[in-house]
């Protein structure tokens, strides 16, 4: 896979992406990672990407030219046939797992990093396929919400993570929360590991984390244990916290 971004500074991405996870995968060949100044291809001969809005209002919006010129150098240099353009914008839909999946199966993925004001209208309607917010809140520009896309879809592409199962009990899986996890020592601080997981019982173990997940679903995101896919079994022991809490 191929992220291709585009960005007022791309400086920004240099340290996370040459690190741990991401920079393995990229030195294995199994994600390639561009950045792109989209100030380079300004046309103004100060390098200007950004102008006051038409209709008057606070702050300044970026230009759609610089942004139409880089989005055109990337499809031509890739030959890619169908672009997938994201724009990270806190007006887009909220990002959720079930998106990363869907778009970790594509060849090529373009991250338009916004910043000031936003983007010229224009650009949205012309090259955006996707808006995508990563949550109800504001930052200073689409670089954080693009390192997020970046590490998020990476991981889900075979041989990115060390074992293949690793991201398949994530939390989000079947719309519940992961299950607790312990490692050594077996006590700290009075603490104990739970009996069941030092049991060697695995299917003791794989029913306990299952009834975990549900607890803590049910107790952090009542919402997602709504969408979840649960058994009737699964149903019974939430009704059996609802009636202990």
């Amino acid at each position: 896979m191929r992220f291709h971004i585009m960005t007022l500074f791309p400086q920004v991405f240099e340290g996370y992406l040459n690190e741990s996870i991401i920079k393995r995968a990229v030195e294995k060949g199994l994600i390639e990672i561009y950045l792109y100044n989209i100030r380079d291809f300004s046309k103004n001969k100060h390098k200007k990407v950004d102008d006051y809005p038409f209709g008057g209002g606070a702050g300044m919006v970026m230009t759609p030219q610089p942004i139409y010129d880089t989005y055109n150098y990337i499809i031509d240099k890739f030959n890619i046939k169908d672009p997938k353009v994201i724009y990270l914008t806190p007006k887009g839909k909220v990002y959720n797992q079930e998106l990363a999946q869907d778009f970790s199966t594509d060849e090529d993925i373009i991250l338009l990093c916004g910043h000031y004001e936003g983007i010229d209208q224009r650009i949205i309607d012309l090259i955006v396929t996707y808006e995508i917010s990563i949550g109800d809140y504001v930052l200073t520009g689409g670089e954080l919400p693009a390192l997020i896309l970046v590490d998020s879809i990476s991981r889900l592409i075979p041989g990115v993570l060390g074992q293949e199962e690793s991201f398949m009990e994530e939390s989000f899986k079947d719309n519940l929360l992961e299950y607790p996890h312990y490692t050594r020592p077996r006590e700290f601080m009075d603490q104990k590991v739970p009996d069941v997981l030092l049991s060697g019982n695995h299917k003791m173990i794989d029913e306990w984390r299952r009834q975990k997940s549900i607890e803590i679903t049910a107790r952090k995101r009542p919402d997602l244990i709504k969408k979840a896919d649960l058994t009737d079994k699964d149903k019974k022991y939430i009704e059996k916290i609802n009636k202990k809490h």
